[in-house]
Order: C-alpha cells, then sequence, then structure tokens
C-alpha cells in the first residue's frame, strides 16, 4: 500500500507543481483574482484525479483485484495528503517570496469590489494551512466516491 500511495501521491503532487509553474510561467499577474481561483482548483482537482488511479491501481495490481472500501479510503486520504503538502509548500513559497504583496493586493481588489466584510488577515503559513485542509477535504470527497466506486469484495 505504501508504494501505491508514494508513487500516486507523488504523480498528484508533480502534476500539482507542472500547473502552478505553467501559471507562473504564462502570466499570474495578467489574470484578474477569480480566473486565478478557477484555475488553481481545477489544478486541484487535476491533482486529485490521482486518487482513484492509485485505488485502482492498488485494487488490480497489488491485491489481485480485491479491495474494501476501508482500504480504499486509507488510501485516497494519504495520496490527498502527500498532494495537499506539494500545495501548500507551493502556496506558501508564492505567497513569502515569489509574490509577498499578494494578501494586501487580494484584500485591497475585496474592498474595491465593495467586499470588505469578506477579508479574512491571512499570512503564508495560514494560507499554505488552510489549502492544506482544503486539498485533503476536497480529496476525502474523492476518496469516498473512488472507494464506493471501486470497492470489490
Amino acid at each position: 500500500m505504501k508504494r501505491t500511495v508514494l508513487k500516486f501521491g507523488l504523480y498528484g503532487l508533480l502534476t500539482g507543481f507542472v500547473i502552478f509553474t505553467l501559471h507562473l510561467v504564462l502570466g499570474i499577474k495578467n489574470l484578474d483574482y477569480s480566473t486565478n481561483e478557477i484555475l488553481g482548483y481545477i489544478s486541484i482537482f487535476l491533482s486529485l484525479s490521482f486518487i482513484f488511479f492509485g485505488i485502482k491501481h492498488y485494487r488490480d495490481r497489488v491485491n489481485n483485484g480485491v479491495i474494501s472500501f476501508g482500504k480504499a479510503l486509507g488510501i485516497g486520504v494519504l495520496i490527498s495528503l502527500l498532494v495537499g503538502l506539494g500545495i501548500a509548500f507551493a502556496d506558501f513559497i508564492y505567497t513569502q517570496f515569489i509574490d509577498p504583496s499578494f494578501f494586501s493586493q487580494y484584500e485591497q481588489q475585496l474592498i474595491e469590489q465593495g467586499k470588505a466584510d469578506e477579508i479574512i488577515k491571512m499570512t503564508s503559513t495560514t494560507a499554505a494551512l488552510f489549502m492544506l485542509v482544503l486539498v485533503t477535504i476536497i480529496g476525502f470527497i474523492i476518496s469516498l466516491i473512488s472507494g464506493l466506486i471501486l470497492q470489490r469484495k
């Protein structure tokens, strides 16, 4: 199980890094915050798609075509933790070193849009922790669905 989690977790993590790097190269600054947010969620979902493939791989190639719902859920959550750590790390690096003014600019945009009441003070660390939790929760949901689809006794 450990090899499957590491393999597919790293695939998801690398997918996230590739999309993040492309995003930076193509010009994150040239897009508005809502477009960047949508691209971020697409990146998360593409990275987390490896949960399904990891569970399927374990069932078909490692465990002779059999997997319980609990084992599938466990594999999926562990893969999502790896992906979440990668995305959290990338988010931290971006907001701490690449664009340290990100939070103040985002707050200014919310104020200009009349959404000052939606501002939550964030630091690079709290944003990274938020991303880790968010990705893990989304990964848990994908793991539940994948486990239900792929379980075989």
